[in-house]
């Protein structure tokens, strides 16, 4: 999930365009990470190094390892132990971005480095999820939107990005969230959740994005908008939502109950609760996930 914040993070400030990012993104699946890129992102060269060494290269056969090891700038067993290490995916999208001329190794090399501190990632390999620091991540979502966090919000968007990874694609960004009053409707599907209070959320989004949506949900090429279209995404919120109740249920003693979806194809969403829009942005267009807490 790192690699979708990093993409939160380039977008906001304005390093990349998204179809940079998508272009990048749309890669990850097929990429290889280069000697030279675990070197930088493991402070074993500069970025200056390695762009020294991926010169040579180009008019020496040779490995870029075995370079780095003449040059001096690594030693042979430290060449065997990035080869072996797991790479964070996030790593390859800055890799990406670098092999299509969006940033230079010197420029990731920064990025990584500002991003890491604002998203205080300290001395964390990152060759794994880490929960907590995901969860931190995700609470400033909460401070962007100028909205106290608790734990039952946060458990409920980090769920959701989950859910977004594993049912539409993780090729997607996290866009600026905004607190709203109201939301004027294109096409969407709500759903409420009750316990010992109510939280509602409903998925907006125009339809030939809601065609998209679903064509990755239900695994089909769908090419108009049907009742196929609206039962998917009224399975993809009715399924996301009960795995939230069953992880609720597995850490309070709370009843929960929830409503069965609804489809709204107009109007204005009003919640009686502070409601947050947490746009996510995939190629095929922009999801509104509105959460009403």
């Amino acid at each position: 999930m790192y690699t979708q914040f990093l993409g939160n993070y380039l977008l906001q400030k304005g390093l990349v365009t998204q179809e940079q990012l998508f272009a990048a993104m749309a890669r990850l699946s097929q990429s290889h990470i280069k000697l030279g890129t675990i070197a930088i992102h493991e402070g074993l060269m500069t970025a200056n190094e390695v762009d020294e060494c991926l010169y040579v290269q180009t008019r020496e056969d040779k490995r870029f390892g075995e370079i780095a090891i003449e040059r001096g700038y690594l030693e042979a067993s430290q060449v065997d132990e990035l080869l072996s290490k797991q790479t964070p995916e996030f790593l390859l999208l800055g890799q990406n971005l670098v092999d299509d001329g969006v940033f230079t190794y010197e420029e990731l090399e920064r990025v990584m480095f500002d991003y890491r501190n604002e998203a205080e990632l300290y001395d964390l390999s990152l060759d794994v999820e880490n929960e907590e620091t995901i969860e931190a991540i995700i609470s400033k979502f909460f401070l962007m939107a100028e909205m106290p966090r608790n734990d039952m919000n946060v458990m409920y968007l980090q769920l959701m990005f989950n859910s977004l990874i594993r049912f539409i694609g993780e090729d997607f960004s996290p866009l600026t969230p905004m607190v709203i009053d109201e939301f004027p409707i294109t096409f969407g599907v709500s759903q409420s959740i009750s316990s010992d209070r109510e939280f509602l959320t409903h998925i907006d989004c125009d339809r030939e994005t809601a065609i998209a949506f679903a064509s990755r949900y239900a695994k089909e090429d769908f090419n108009e908008f049907n009742e196929y279209i609206v039962a998917a995404l009224e399975d993809f919120l009715n399924l996301h939502n009960g795995l939230f109740m069953v992880n609720v249920s597995n850490l309070a003693t709370k009843d929960l109950s929830l409503s069965p979806p609804e489809i709204t194809e107009d109007g204005i969403l009003c919640g009686s609760n502070k409601c947050v829009d947490f746009p996510v942005a995939y190629p095929f267009g922009t999801v509104h996930l509105i959460v009403c807490f």
